[in-house]
């Protein structure tokens, strides 16, 4: 429960620096840097939170109860949450790096002069 609602908090806060461009006061922040890193812990930690709760369900209890639907539901939706979150870091990552070229790009920039 701590990662979900503390994750959640920081994306909420993360979001609105951007919504309301409040990163761009701060420009001796490295903000690809920032959310790379926050992304990669967030996905490290719902990973572990993954593992948890899927540790958790029991295989022995009757399936349709509601202790196994609930905690099949938290480790379901922890495992998209993580996958979210993995892209994110993903995304991040590239935006951290910067454009580059490719092979394509490398040809029409002149690659040839």
């Amino acid at each position: 429960m701590f990662v979900a609602v503390f994750l959640w908090l920081v994306t909420i806060v993360l979001f609105v620096l951007y919504l309301f461009q409040l990163h761009m006061k701060w420009y001796m922040v490295p903000w690809p840097l920032v959310l790379m890193v926050f992304n990669m812990g967030a996905t490290v930690l719902y990973i572990t939170a993954f593992i948890t709760c899927s540790a958790s369900v029991e295989q022995t209890s009757l399936k349709g109860t509601r202790p196994y639907n609930q905690r099949a539901a938290a480790s379901f939706f922890a495992c998209l949450v993580m996958i979210a979150y993995g892209l994110s870091a993903f995304f991040s990552f590239q935006a951290w790096r910067g454009v580059g070229s490719n092979a394509a790009t490398s040809q029409m920039a002149g690659g040839y002069a």
